[in-house]
This record gives structure tokens, sequence and C-alpha cells, in this order.
């Protein structure tokens, strides 16, 4: 058996001879061999040695990161790192300390071009605007979205690609290892995607981390759990209470004055979100969390967080949806409120990058029925006459959608054409239908009524 290696080729090798940075097929669980990484190697001290195997996906997004056993590896071609290398070791730890590429690649940025666009075809049947042409600055395209990713479970697989970028980045492996299992929060038991700093002595040797829903507080065991359920008074978030719409609520939480439940929140968002720097200093940052209510309290669906002076203007800093309620229309409802917030404060907003691969497609969704939705309104209003003059500015002031992600957002919908010596945005008939049909699907919407908030000036809180 030869095994192909960028240091030389060795005969005869073995699973024991394999060290971290070594790159070689691995069986996922769908039976599919593919190319994966060596993070790190846990080995058996027994005549047996059943050495496990943490290995990354190459091109893969890294919540698919998982331990293996020889008996996954295909030994036929095995890829050794450089000698000297980051990722080449003399000696091999319990917990490697190699450091490797990137896991995911960065998602392309396609840049925006000043080609002229298609003209118009006579024979087409086209909905055309007028559109200022000195608010059509050039700008970058931000990543295409990758594909939908549904909530782990045994029926459903997560998407391969993802949005991890380097920035932000820890290249210590123990920060690429998932250190957790499972949670346990509410009625779900979930498992999570990527490592999270919950304490060491709670997540040593447990394959299990138990959640009160209400306070997000984490217990070693459930007898612990249930020991603090019957001591705990919360049955909703702390904070207040800002809006509510049957079963929905949303709570404003104060990062400085529910300073331990925004740190807990945090904790456990890090174990569904790649991308999110952890802030133990969460005094700057107000979190919204949405929840469903039933006889037993409001229980918590997701959230987002944003910083209570921005000066990027960025309306949402985090945003997730946890993996039970997802696939449910919560992630546009959590979008949609925090757009709701900033027409309330009279900005535009935007969500901070880089968006995980989730939350760009939500927020493309998003952008997209919104302004198409806003242009047939501007059509409806000049009674359908199929020709109206309108700004990007006018449509990030009604929609408080920032001017540069209006213009992505057409851009990567094709809209802008060139026609009679001026730009326009156009909307074919089939694109209204499609759209048409959208509404016609159930679909979750802030009422805007029946928020009740009012922005406070944090500038004057500071001084």
């Amino acid at each position: 058996m030869s095994i192909a290696s960028t240091s030389g080729t060795l005969d005869n090798v073995v699973s024991t001879d394999l060290r971290d940075g070594c790159k070689l097929p691995v069986r996922m669980s769908t039976g599919e061999y593919r190319e994966a990484e060596i993070i790190s190697i846990r080995y058996d001290p027994t005549p047996k040695q059943d050495h496990k195997y943490y290995v990354h996906y190459v091109d893969c997004n890294r919540r698919l990161d998982e331990w293996v056993t020889s008996k996954e590896l295909d030994l036929t071609v095995v890829k050794f790192p450089l000698r000297g290398s980051k990722n080449h070791r003399i000696n091999q730890t319990v917990i490697s300390e190699a450091s490797s590429r990137a896991s995911s690649p960065d998602l392309p940025i396609k840049k925006a071009t000043r080609k002229r666009p298609r003209p118009i075809q006579p024979n087409e049947c086209l909905e055309a605007l007028k559109i200022d042409e000195s608010s059509m600055d050039s700008v970058s395209m931000m990543a295409p979205p990758s594909p939908a990713m549904s909530t782990v479970s045994a029926s459903a697989a997560p998407s391969l690609r993802g949005s991890m970028t380097a920035h932000g980045h820890s290249e210590d492996a123990m920060t690429r290892i998932r250190n957790i299992d499972l949670i346990e929060l509410g009625k779900f038991t979930m498992q999570p995607w990527y490592f999270s700093p919950y304490p060491q002595e709670l997540v040593e040797q447990k394959k299990c981390i138990y959640l009160c829903e209400f306070c997000l507080r984490y217990h070693k065991c459930h007898t612990t759990l249930k020991r603090h359920v019957e001591k705990c008074k919360l049955f909703h978030p702390p904070g207040n209470e800002i809006y509510r719409n049957g079963i929905h609520s949303f709570f404003e939480i104060d990062g400085r004055k529910n300073k331990t439940y925004s740190q807990h929140l945090c904790l456990l968002a890090k174990l569904f979100l790649d991308h999110k720097t952890l802030y133990y200093d969460t005094d700057p940052f107000l979190f919204y969390v949405l929840t469903e209510y039933d006889e037993y309290g409001f229980h918590i669906v997701g959230y987002f967080s944003k910083e209570k002076e921005s000066a990027e203007e960025y309306n949402v800093a985090c945003i997730l949806v946890l993996p039970p309620y997802q696939k449910k229309g919560y992630g546009r409802l959590l979008i949609e409120f925090s757009y709701e917030l900033s027409k309330i404060e009279k900005k535009t907003g935007s969500p901070e990058k880089p968006l995980s691969d989730l939350g760009l497609l939500s927020y493309r969704s998003y952008w997209s029925q919104t302004i198409i939705e806003k242009l047939l309104e501007y059509r409806e209003d000049h009674d359908g006459d199929g020709s109206v003059t309108v700004t990007v500015n006018d449509l990030a002031d009604e929609t408080s959608i920032r001017k540069e992600d209006i213009m992505s957002t057409l851009q990567q919908l094709n809209l802008y054409k060139y026609f009679k010596g001026q730009y326009v945005i156009v909307l074919s008939k089939e694109l209204i239908d499609s759209h048409n049909k959208r509404l016609k699907k159930p679909m979750l919407r802030i009422d805007p009524k029946l928020i009740q908030w009012t922005p406070k000036d944090w500038s004057k809180k500071r001084t």
C-alpha cells in the first residue's frame, strides 16, 4: 500500500502512522467518501490502539466536522503535511496545536461592473420604472447564497458549503473542535455545530449539558437542572416585552442590566454560529429575543443583537434561529423586526458582515421580497401605468434598507436595464407572478402597530 505524500512516499502505512494535518478520504455518515484533514487525534493507549480522529471535510462547513474511527479512513491515498510547515509536528499530542488553512474557503465576492446592461427588446412583456441614475454608484455584490441548510437531524443533512472566513477565527486546534455533543433546552435536544467556551469542568467528560430554557443557566446533569427549575422564577427572558402578536413576542434585553443572561445567550449562540466572536462584555449591546408562548411560558425561538451605538449604522450584530425552529419563517421575522425598529429610529440599517450562509440566504430573500413589494406599491399608487419615477434613496427611506444593499439586490435580481438612454428598474411578468404566488403562502409578518418601543439616545446616557 503506497501513500502519496508531499514529503515523500511511504509504503504499508497504517492508521497509527497518521498525524495532525494529514489529508485523506474519509467516509461520511452518508456513505460518501470525501477528502478530509485530520485536526486532532485521541490516542488509545490500550493494545487495540483504537484511535479516534477529529476531521474537517475539505471545502465543507465546519458544522460537519466530527470524530471518526480508523474504519472510516481510506489509507490508500494519504497526503502528509510538508516537513517544516505549520501542520507538521514531530511530537504528537492528545490535542494537537496544528494549524491549517481556513476550514472553508471565503465565499466568492462578485463585483458590480459598469457594463452596459442588455437593452430591452420590443417583444418583451415588461413593467418599467425610471430610476435616478445619479444614485447608481458602483457597489460590490455580497457573496452569493450557498445551498439552503436544513435543521440538523437524522433526516436532513446540513449544506456542505459555508461562509466561514479567516477573520475572527482562532487557529488554536482547541477552538476548532466541537466540545459538546448535545444540549438539552426545554423539550428539545440539539446537536451543536461548533465550539463554544462553556466551562471546561462542565464539558470535560459530559456528552450533554442542560440549559434552563428561561434564564439559559447551564447545568452538568438533569438532576441539578430539575432543582434549578423548581427555584427559577423566570418564565420569559428578562427585560421588556416590546411586541406581542398571538403566541409570538419580542423581549428587549439590555446587555448591561442583564449581563448574566446576555452572556449565557452568547454562549448558546456560539454553538451554532461559526463566524461569531464571543464578547464577555455585553454592556454595549441590546438583545431582541423572539419567543413562542404556551401555558408553560415564553420559549426562546431565536434572537438578534445590535450595538447601542454603531458608527456604521448596523442594525444587527448577530442573528440566530435555533435549529428546531429553522425553516419556519422565523429568520425572516427577526430580520423584518430589526428593520421595523430602524424605521422607528428613522434610520437605514444593515447587518454586520460576514453573514453566515443561512443568514445570507435569509437577508437576500427579505431584501428581494421587500423591494419588489415596494416597487409594486409605487406602481399601484400611480394607477398602474407602468412608468413610475423612483430613486434608490426613495426605496431606502421607505424600507430602511441601506442603499448599498438595495442596489446589490437589484443587481442580483438582474432588474437594472438600459432603456432609451437611461437606467430603469424592470419587473418582468414572470417575476411579478412569482412574487404574487409567494404572497399566497402563509407567512409570519410583523404588525408595526403592535410594537411598543421608543428608541433611546445612548450617546446622552454615556456622557
